[in-house]
């Protein structure tokens, strides 16, 4: 069993990477960070005292993030539930454009714990 966590550059991504090592705590498992930044996660930014497998993006830089994530799930078995951080948004915005976030709740094969950064009402 494992936790896995789809970092990104954005308030939401540290939020998800905060919830998920939680997460990988409460459940004394491993976590794997997906790393959708653009850079590679330094020691310093990765939490001591977990087993952590980092995966830093790598091949086309104009690769799918919602498909990257998927393929490495689908590469690791042991992944049994996926964190995402989301944010709320206007109604134009859920209408006219998709988020990687949503996409990645409807097409994740594990179950998914979203996570926001604020408390504001929707």
């Amino acid at each position: 069993m494992s936790v896995a966590v789809a970092v990104t550059d954005s308030p939401e991504g540290r939020k998800a990477l905060e919830s998920a090592v939680a997460e990988a705590q409460s459940r004394s498992t491993g976590l794997l960070l997906i790393n959708l930044t653009l850079h590679d996660f330094d020691d310093e930014e990765v939490p001591a005292g977990l087993e952590i497998t980092v995966i830093n993006r790598s091949g086309r830089g104009d690769r799918d993030p919602v498909t990257a994530v998927i393929d490495e799930i689908d590469e690791h078995p042991e992944v049994d539930r996926l964190v995402l951080g989301v944010r709320g948004r206007s109604r134009v915005g859920k209408a006219v454009l998709g988020s990687v976030a949503q996409r990645l709740i409807l097409r994740s094969p594990v179950p998914v714990l979203a996570v926001r950064t604020d408390r504001t009402r929707l």
